[in-house]
């Protein structure tokens, strides 16, 4: 359990006549293991005549549909960053902002950490614009998330596309190997090119880890620094069993999505930094243009906390999650009819799996994944993380119970029971209809920047084959784009986006929601 120490002393207020002595000075606020949510607490707790923002004035103001439901205390804290100097600055810290950085840095390996209240998709996107400039090559892998493009679309670079190992039994794709990052590199430099840098994303959100020490020391051989998209993997640090980190392997940048094993709120992540080849004064200019002016406290303390929460046992803190995370696996084979996603679902092999994600496959019970995602939700009112075409893929956390883990055993159970018939029918979806993901990618035309701002008119999707692609076009989640702008747009693609759309999977970027037109640069 989380001790929070009393971190309030108010001085002098009693009797207080002169307005001018009520200031920041007559806070002292006791530094202990979260400085943000003490300053926080310290902060809310004055007497105040509230002339500032937010506009519901500390909760006096707050809408009652909302203040029932989270209640007043929520809008008490909503207080204004940077507007109220006891609280720090998020973009120049030298307070409890500054303290926190620097407690987070420690506990995750970091020589140095920021707050993001963007997400994940603000530190990719920043740390895509700090290491390359218009014209600059960027390495990734085709099944990067989104936010890596529209980080292309902000720098001005151009992508070169790594196409991951790709599993047609699970219909996922994996990790990229360091043989296609070298291979990625001489192919640039065949051309009289370098890469400005390499983004790879590890793990992926199934889980499947990269040989990242590999990749960081042929990257770094040539001076080229490696972001690592670690959203899934804030974790990994604190288990034995887990995989390694992103930091641990020699990464550059790692940017984590602290929100999401660990228990921020929602839109908060950390970005880590390391080494000597990244310019830290870039990335702190960059994240001021791309994060809000008026920071969320609220989220920032969060991140505190987590940290804190993490600090209290970062050794054991895991282990009841990793051993439920066991636990559902070990029944769950037992289960006629679904089948775990193991490490030897791809050839090249991948040096680790999260062992806290649990992707389950249901080709044998004759139906897509968002078919037994709505048959769990119906029956059990379970839901998992990620849906896709042949899969479900459920994250165990720190909030999971053995109660938790029992129903979805029996969930599973009770779907097996119904619909397994006893045949060994491996289909790619629905009614036996093969979904297969594109295995190959259009050739850029433009950069995503330039397709971007480029004059666009609309056309039928089957009347787009050929065409310069003017969206980013992917099913969410997880997220991954399927059509990039600057692209040719193929076949395979219409038609992998087609079917996914057709048998359960909404189609997010696109213009026209119904995916029957689409637009295209002129």
């Amino acid at each position: 359990m989380h001790r929070r120490k009393k971190c309030v002393t108010l001085m002098g207020m009693e009797g207080i006549s002169d307005l001018d002595a009520l200031d920041s000075s007559s806070i002292l606020i006791k530094k202990t293991d979260a400085p943000l949510v003490d300053a926080l607490i310290a902060t809310a707790e004055i007497d105040v005549a509230c002339f500032h923002f937010p506009g519901h004035n500390r909760g006096k103001a707050a809408p009652s549909a909302l203040s029932d439901l989270i209640g007043r205390g929520t809008f008490t804290h909503d207080l204004p960053v940077p507007d109220l100097p006891e609280l720090d600055d998020l973009f120049s810290p030298k307070g409890a902002i500054s303290d926190a950085q620097v407690k987070a840095a420690k506990l995750f390996g970091a020589s140095e950490t920021w707050f993001l209240v963007g997400g994940t998709t603000c530190g990719i996107q920043a740390s895509i614009m700090a290491t390359c400039c218009p014209g600059d090559v960027l390495i990734l892998p085709r099944n990067s998330h989104i936010s890596a493009t529209s980080g292309l679309i902000l720098s001005g670079a151009m992508p070169k596309y790594i196409l991951p190992e790709y599993s047609s039994h699970w219909n996922i794709a994996g990790g990229v190997t360091p043989a296609q990052v070298e291979t990625a590199i001489k192919e640039l430099e065949g051309g009289g090119k370098a890469a400005a840098a390499v983004l790879v994303t590890s793990p992926t959100y199934h889980g499947i880890c990269s040989k990242l020490s590999e990749i960081t020391k042929l990257c770094h051989s040539r001076g080229i620094p490696v972001i690592v998209d670690e959203a899934h993997g804030a974790h990994l640090r604190f288990h034995p069993n887990f995989p390694s980190t992103a930091l641990e392997q020699g990464a550059d940048l790692a940017v984590q999505s602290t929100h999401k094993v660990l228990s921020s709120l929602t839109q908060s992540s950390m970005l880590h930094a390391s080494g000597n080849l990244i310019d830290r004064e870039r990335i702190t200019k960059c994240l001021q243009i791309l994060q809000s002016s008026s920071p969320s406290y609220l989220l920032l303390a969060s991140l505190d906390a987590a940290r804190a929460q993490i600090e209290e046992n970062p050794d054991t803190i895991f282990s009841n999650a990793l051993a439920l995370s066991l636990l559902a696996k070990h029944e769950i084979r037992k289960i006629p009819g679904v089948s775990l996603r193991e490490p030897s679902c791809f050839v090249s092999g991948f040096p680790a799996i999260d062992p806290l994600r649990i992707s389950l496959g249901v080709s044998q019970l004759h139906m897509s994944g968002y078919v037994a995602d709505k048959k769990l939700w119906e029956g059990h009112r379970i839901i998992p993380e990620l849906v896709g075409s042949k899969s479900l893929t459920f994250a165990v956390n720190l909030g999971t119970t053995r109660k938790d883990v029992e129903r979805l055993i029996s969930g599973i159970k009770t779907v097996s029971i119904k619909f397994f018939k006893g045949s060994n029918l491996q289909s790619g979806g629905e009614n036996g209809v093969r979904i297969r993901a594109p295995t190959t990618c259009g050739s850029m035309q433009l950069s995503p920047r330039n397709a971007f701002f480029a004059r666009k008119r609309r056309v039928c999707i089957r009347e787009s084959l050929g065409e310069i692609c003017g969206e980013l076009i992917c099913p969410y989640p997880p997220g991954i784009p399927v059509m990039v702008p600057g692209e040719v747009i193929t076949d395979e693609a219409v038609s992998y986006l087609l079917n996914v759309m057709r048998i359960g999977a909404e189609i997010k970027g696109s213009s026209d929601h119904r995916l029957s037109s689409i637009l295209i640069c002129t």
